[in-house]
């Protein structure tokens, strides 16, 4: 297995000014968590599998060289303040509409090319077990109202659960949406296609969109379509179907409205590698989260084994709230108000 800590000499540089680390988390089985503050990302995930294998179920790299210059941007990155599309990159609060980068096309990814991805965040506190990370984002930032103060804190338990807990802040009223991009492979980095991984998702509706893979605003429920996954299923299953959905998202990406029993954490999504037999779980206290199945991967990035990341080499479970929320009154609403505080919680489980 590799050892986590020899990396992290590999992760020290300076960008736009401040220093980048690789945290490293470690349970008491020996399972290996790597968070880089470039981008508050997850940059390996390192759990034994049944046959008491070291498998690393996380796409990336083992070096901030190969972060700053990868052809895939979002590698395990916290993406925010807005996660995913905003169309034509415009929302209103009030009476002031603002506008942000156009850097998918006419609309807006991810908060634009200098979206908290692209960040250096604060190393507030550390321990075998959790990190918290911290970044302030000025007013106008990117186009956003602010000062925007951001957290996030990966806890490594010993259930093999990866915690990550989001809050924010603002001096005046914004948008906020925070997501956790990691691409997984339950086979293992590297080792091929995610299209026979099996995977199920606790929702009945998902939400449509357009040729820019931006929201119409309506609600297609999934049953006897190729987006129900209410029980197990394999990803390959349908995802050549001439649905104008999948067309239009060249293959799973888009956003499922999950079913949530309670207001708190939920269990929502379960995946299980085909090799492996290695499972993730999801639970969160997001309405919403993207399925997406590595369409746009273009084997230009070589991985942590010396495997390049071919189209659909790995898969996002993206908990958040829909893509383009402010835009849409009735989906759940991504307002932040000046002083209020926003918290999410989402976990990653892996087992066997």
């Amino acid at each position: 297995m590799a050892n986590l800590e020899t990396l992290k000499q590999a992760f020290i540089t300076q960008v736009k000014g401040a220093s980048t680390v690789l945290v490293v988390l470690k349970n008491q089985k020996g399972t290996q968590v790597g968070i880089c503050n470039y981008g508050a990302r997850i940059t390996h995930f390192i759990v034994q599998d049944q046959q008491q294998n070291w498998v690393d179920v996380v796409l990336g790299f083992n070096s901030i060289q190969e972060y700053l210059t990868a052809s895939e941007l979002y590698h395990g990155v916290t993406a925010g303040p807005f996660a995913n599309r905003i169309a034509e990159g415009k929302f209103s609060l009030g009476n002031i509409t603002y506008q942000l980068e156009q850097n998918n096309g006419l609309n807006n990814l991810h908060s634009g090319t200098n979206g908290f991805h692209a960040q250096v965040w604060d190393v507030v506190e550390q321990n075998r077990y959790s990190v918290l990370l911290s970044i302030t984002y000025a007013d106008n930032e990117g186009g956003f109202p602010g000062p925007i103060q951001a957290s996030v804190k990966f806890t490594l338990t010993d259930d093999d659960e990866l915690v990550m807990d989001y809050k924010a802040g603002s001096q005046k009223n914004t948008i906020i949406n925070l997501t956790n991009h990691a691409y997984f492979n339950l086979n293992g980095e590297g080792s091929g296609t995610v299209l026979n991984h099996v995977v199920k998702i606790n929702a009945q509706s998902f939400v449509e969109i357009n040729e820019a893979c931006i929201p119409t605003g309506k609600f297609i429920e999934v049953e006897n379509t190729a987006f129900d996954f209410s029980v197990l299923k394999p990803i390959a299953q349908d995802i050549a179907d001439q649905d104008v959905q999948l067309l239009n998202g060249s293959g799973y990406d888009h956003s499922f409205v999950l079913n949530k029993s309670v207001d708190g954490l939920s269990h929502v999504a379960t995946a299980i590698g085909d090799i492996s037999n290695l499972k993730l779980e999801v639970f969160t206290t997001e309405p919403g989260m993207q399925f997406y199945t590595g369409n746009f991967l273009n084997a230009k990035d070589k991985g942590k084994a010396g495997n390049y990341y071919e189209r659909r080499s790995g898969f996002c479970f993206e908990t958040q709230h829909h893509p383009d929320s402010p835009n849409h009154p009735h989906f759940p609403s991504v307002l932040l108000n000046a002083g209020e505080l926003f918290e999410s919680k989402t976990v990653y489980k892996i087992s066997v």
